[in-house]
């Protein structure tokens, strides 16, 4: 894995974009997450119910992982309900959660009626999707532990395609907090009323335009750039740039010297959010 940790987030959101494919064979090729993968479409064929799942620590392991669940591993009985839940019954459990990681999670894993039954688990084409969910979060995962502005800019680029209302992006702290920087919202904009937030975000953006990858991407640009600048690390810590082209490989170097050539530039509060 290529380290971004010392980077302005620009410079790492560059590189991690530059070595995005090599960085998923890396994390799928290691020894430790090689034989969760295996594990996994060795196992999941198999189970056919919510408790074969839980009760198998190491596929249920996977699978939260797989949906950044990974802090509610121990919460079992709970996601046992979540999973077991009716999604047409507006006060089952997986309607009542805000978080919309175990809706997502419930979804795609597709059990049936009191979380028994599951066509998917015998499809290789929806073990492959799952293989590539986990692979993508533990890249996530690491970006953000070294820049935590790079992190959420790759999250909004996963979730961009699913935001279809205010709403979606009010419920998820991550997501909130992207469209806040990047729109100049301040953060005390999340005191108000729930509906007062959705009307305010629906005034600055209109959310019908992510659905084009060119407006997605200048958002994320623009995100990051101001908070560079607003965390006053706009340009390039150049010590550590060094450090992580004499310890990279060579291809690892020549994209951090592309780096290099971008374009400082300053910033005044007038035009932060310009």
């Amino acid at each position: 894995m290529i380290p971004i940790s010392g980077l302005s987030s620009i410079n790492g959101l560059n590189i991690v974009d530059a070595t995005r494919d090599k960085q998923l064979d890396l994390i799928r090729n290691s020894a430790q997450h090689k034989r969760e993968i295996e594990y996994f479409k060795a196992n999941i064929k198999d189970v056919e119910n919510v408790d074969q799942l839980v009760d198998d620590s190491r596929l249920y392991s996977f699978v939260m992982r797989a949906f950044d669940l990974e802090d509610q591993i121990f919460g079992k009985a709970m996601i046992k309900k979540v999973l077991k839940s009716n999604i047409e019954e507006s006060d089952a459990l997986v309607n009542r959660l805000t978080d919309p990681r175990f809706r997502e999670m419930y979804q795609e894993m597709g059990f049936g009626t009191d979380g028994e039954g599951n066509l998917n688990t015998i499809l290789t084409r929806w073990q492959d999707r799952m293989v590539n969910r986990y692979v993508e979060r533990q890249f996530i995962n690491f970006q953000d532990e070294q820049n935590a502005t790079v992190g959420t800019a790759l999250e909004f680029r996963r979730n961009a395609g699913d935001i279809e209302s205010a709403f979606d992006i009010l419920k998820n702290t991550q997501m909130t907090e992207f469209f806040q920087t990047a729109l100049g919202l301040p953060s005390s904009l999340s005191g108000l009323d729930i509906d007062k937030q959705a009307e305010i975000i629906n005034k600055k953006f209109d959310l019908e335009t992510l659905s084009d990858p060119e407006v997605v991407e200048k958002l994320i640009r623009k995100y990051v750039a101001i908070s560079d600048a607003l965390n006053g690390s706009a340009t390039a810590n150049n010590g550590a740039l060094q450090m992580l082209t004499a310890t990279s490989n060579a291809a690892a170097a020549s994209i951090i010297s592309i780096t290099m050539s971008i374009d400082r530039v300053g910033y005044s509060a007038s035009r932060l959010y310009s």
